[in-house]
């Protein structure tokens, strides 16, 4: 077959955006739907009342696609269908988005939007990235931030809608928008702050409105944040001597178990009184200690304090007592000296 790379191509002109995601509009699809495909979800029971209330609406915006919709309040589901009407064959993809939105706690105003073209969803299930339940509502609390500020800033830089309920965070956006969402998610349940996410994201918005550096590498101006690992060895409580011994070929001795130094001590061959009576006499014996420490540490208070005016005294004493030794000394000194003359 010859190729035909370099034919000329009367209807493809400059002026033509290939990009662009035209409209699905009815004339492009004529024909009906030859098999009938249906979706259907369960909601929660608290979910009910609001679910009646805003079903008028859901049921107004499906009819324009040609969706037909059901809400079972017995069985707890919603269930949604093609028609005859139908000519969208993604419109009951996107229906199907919808009601499990609806089924997550996602406003219906907001929910509905997704039957748009450039809109997409995610459902991430959040609850098995961490064992710890504990663990799970602080770091699911470190995603929201004080009063939901990091959830507002993660929404404001990638232009998505974000839900955390329960177990799992919808989102709503564009596809790469979504993308970079569950990277943030996952790695915040991985225990890595969205704060350094958030930073690098400013980063970029900025760097994006620069021309200059649309064909350069970023990488010289987002943060490289070192990871800080700890070692992950556990260090035993009691170090035990590492020192070379003589080697032998028998094993150590068996501890001596709990009953065998029951033996030993005779308390194995007490009656039960007996050793009630010993346990008892035991337990008074500490608590007459107790009470002998406690009433020490309550008659420190009452000790009266060194006080300087015996010390005064003291030195006066010693003084006084150093003239008198050498007013004896000068008379013996004295006497001696007659005693020579």
């Amino acid at each position: 077959m010859p190729s035909t790379h370099n034919v000329e191509k009367p209807w493809d002109t400059d002026d033509i955006d290939k990009w662009n995601i035209e409209a699905f509009k009815p004339e492009h699809n004529p024909h009906a739907f030859l098999e009938e495909s249906s979706f259907a979800t369960l909601f929660p029971k608290y979910r009910e009342q609001y679910l009646r209330s805003s079903w008028p609406s859901i049921t107004k915006t499906l009819e324009k696609f040609g969706i037909a919709c059901t809400l079972d309040l017995v069985e707890g589901s919603m269930t949604v269908k093609t028609t005859r009407k139908t000519y969208d064959p993604a419109a009951i993809l996107k229906a199907r988005d919808l009601i499990k939105l609806l089924a997550r706690s996602v406003p219906t105003p907001q929910a509905v939007t997704i039957m748009e073209d450039d809109k997409a969803c995610d459902v991430i299930k959040v609850r098995g990235l961490v064992r710890n339940k504990e663990r799970f509502v602080k770091r699911r609390q470190r995603l929201l931030g004080p009063s939901g500020s990091t959830l507002k800033a993660i929404q404001l830089l990638t232009n998505t809608y974000i839900l955390v309920q329960g177990n799992t965070v919808s989102v709503m956006g564009g596809y790469k928008d979504l993308k970079t969402v569950r990277r943030i998610v996952e790695e915040t349940f991985a225990n890595v702050h969205p704060i350094y996410q958030i930073k690098e994201l400013m980063i970029k918005k900025e760097l994006a409105k620069d021309p200059e550096l649309v064909d350069q590498s970023w990488d010289r101006f987002l943060p490289n944040f070192k990871k800080r690992s700890l070692s992950k060895r556990r260090v035993p409580h009691k170090v035990t001597d590492k020192s070379k011994k003589v080697y032998t070929p028998f094993p150590p001795l068996q501890e001596k178990s709990k009953i065998d130094l029951q033996i030993e001590s005779g308390e194995y061959f007490l009656s039960k009184q007996a050793k009630e009576r010993k346990m008892r006499e035991e337990r008074e014996e500490r608590m007459k200690e107790r009470q002998e420490e406690k009433k020490k540490e309550r008659l420190k208070e009452y000790v009266a304090p060194a006080e300087d005016g015996e010390k005064k005294k003291k030195k006066r004493k010693r003084e006084d007592e150093d003239k008198e030794g050498k007013k004896k000394h000068q008379k013996k000194r004295s006497s001696t000296a007659g005693d020579e003359d």
